[in-house]
Formats: C-alpha cells, structure tokens, sequence
C-alpha cells in the first residue's frame, strides 16, 4: 500500500513539474525568434535537413516561437559551430548545425577548430548521414582497386568538410588516387562542376545526391564505387563500404573512428550553458517534430530520409568520440591528413 501511494506522488509530482515546465517555456518561447545557424551553404542535403526542421519545429516547442534559417558556411562549418559555441546567447534561442565530425575534428586539433563538442548541448538527429564518392560515366575509372591505380580529380568544398575528408582517408589509407581541386562553394557547386568536366567526380552525402540529382543514379550518369559508413544502408546495397577496403586490423580501427561521423549524421544542437529546462523543451520538441506526420511527408517530397536519434542518445555518441584512446588518436591523424 505505501508503494502504491509513493507511486502515485511519484507520479503526480512528476506532471505537476512538467506542466511547471511546460508553463514556463510557453511564457520564455512565445512571441520569440529562434535562429538556426547552418553551416552549410542553401540548396545542400544538410540546408534542405534544416530548413525542414524551421518548418515544423516551432509548433511542437510551447508558446509557437518562429525559427528562421541562417546560413553560415565556411572551414567545412567551423564558423557555425564556432559562433554557436562562443558568440551565441546562451539562452535556448540559437540552434546549429555541422558537420559528423565535429568531435574528431576537436579531438585531433584540426586547425579552426574553437568549440567543445562536449559543452555543446545537442538537441537530436534528424538521420545518419552515409557520404559516397561518385564519379562521372565519361571517366573510366569506376571502382576502388582503379582507383588505386589511376588518379581521379574530385572536386571539394572546405578543408574540414567530409567532402574532403573522407577521400584523403581513402589515399592515407588505402593508396587510392584520389586529387582534390578545392574551393568549390557546396556540393551542388561541385556536382555541376563534375557534370561540365572540370572534375571527374565529386564526394559528398548520399542524401545530397538524391535530393539534388535523383536521376543521375537511375541513369548512370555516375558510379558510386565506396560508402563511408559503417555498414552498407539499404538504399546502397551493392556498394562498399570503405571499411571493406581495410587489409589490416589497424586500418579498420582507424576507419571505424573516423566513421562513427556517419552515426553522428544530421546532428543538430545549442549553445552551451543553456538553462536546463530549456534544452529539455528543445529536446522534445525536436523529438515530437520527428514523429510529425506534415514533417515526415515534407521530407519524402524532397527525398531525405528520416531516422532520428534522441539529444541524450547523441550527447553519448559525442563523447564516445571525444574519449578516443591517444594511440588509435595519433593513427587516426595520420590518416586524417589532407592532400
């Protein structure tokens, strides 16, 4: 019988805090603008993400605020990530996104880097994200092991960006050929560079393709020879991982760490030190739009897959990544190296 009534003012005082919560949050968000901070440029895979969550994510956080889409690319979104860390107001007003390897990229000292994955609090994943090399049909190099014989020119974005990233890792690694020509502002920049011959191919997420080029598959207007993930996802099935690729247990430990990022994914966060209950708003209100009918329908229209990960699930990825061993750290660097 005592159980049963402790049960019961459990409970009781459970939802009366939360409604507390709740209550409080309507009075702070309404008539309120919250600022997602994109550090990408627009018309990309990770924007669309994005842009998709402005649309419907206000509805599900108390008091309805506005959120608006601002783009902040640069140094593969070390900008974005740097100002939502530092610059921010720290007070559940500011949203942001960057790229998978935020984490790693803190953890081996990568130039620009000025943030704490750790002190960042993030808020949800909206879905993996499995990156691909694609290569135009023109090129006669259409696999792995071709292209460890014979140099392919991709065309990549910022120094940061696993755009360029994951192919130096395949070259560190496993001796392919692949030659960055740099400086091209966002994949949709570097895809119709590929498309007008001034590259032979491209590296970037797998959504970013079908979102921007959903035919050029069905067609085979390019080759997919590698994923960057962990293992193959169902849209790919025949294409390798580059963790097959490996000849060593060395080689797959490093490529193991480095692609965690794709588990990571289309992560989204806020600024450190937001006042608790406010990240508990935003957590489930990103939870709730992920579940949203409107939203998942939204995002079958412009072809994005959806597969959420809660903000406490992902706070946990995120440390698993910041916890590397030193020696798996110092390979993982050496590989890391960009061309």
């Amino acid at each position: 019988m005592r159980l049963l009534a402790f049960s019961a003012a459990l409970a009781l005082s459970l939802s009366t805090a939360s409604a507390a919560m709740a209550q409080g949050s309507e009075a702070f968000y309404k008539g309120k603008t919250i600022d997602l901070i994109i550090g990408y440029p627009p018309g990309g895979s990770n924007d669309v993400y994005a842009r998709l969550l402005t649309q419907h994510m206000g509805k599900h956080i108390p008091g309805n605020p506005t959120i608006v889409a601002r783009n902040m690319p640069g140094a593969g979104s070390f900008l974005a990530a740097n100002q939502v860390a530092n610059l921010s107001p720290k007070d559940g007003l500011v949203l942001g996104l960057g790229a998978p390897t935020l984490a790693l990229d803190e953890k081996l000292g990568t130039p620009g880097v000025r943030y704490k994955t750790s002190q960042l609090n993030w808020v949800g994943r909206a879905s993996p994200l499995v990156n691909i090399v694609m290569i135009w049909k023109s090129v006669a190099v259409k696999t792995i092991p071709e292209a460890q014989k014979t140099e392919v020119t991709l065309a990549g974005t910022g120094a940061g960006s696993t755009v360029s990233i994951y192919p130096s890792v395949m070259n560190n690694l496993l001796a392919t050929k692949f030659k960055l020509i740099m400086g091209y502002r966002g994949s949709n920049e570097a895809m119709l560079a590929m498309e007008r011959g001034e590259t032979e191919g491209h590296s970037t997420a797998w959504e970013a393709l079908k979102t921007a080029h959903p035919d050029w598959v069905k067609n085979k207007d390019v080759s997919i020879p590698v994923q960057f993930s962990l293992k193959r996802i169902a849209e790919l099935p025949d294409v390798p991982t580059a963790l097959e690729f490996a000849k060593t247990d060395e080689q797959k430990r490093v490529l193991e760490a480095i692609l965690a990022a794709s588990e990571v994914g289309t992560a989204f966060f806020t600024t450190p030190g937001v006042p608790a209950d406010r990240l508990e708003t935003l957590r489930r209100a990103f939870d709730s739009t992920m579940k949203d009918p409107e939203f998942l329908a939204d995002a079958e229209k412009v072809r994005v897959g959806i597969d959420p990960l809660k903000g406490e699930d992902l706070q946990k990825l995120i440390m698993q990544v910041s916890d590397l061993p030193a020696d798996l750290t110092e390979k993982v660097r050496a590989a890391y190296q960009q061309n």
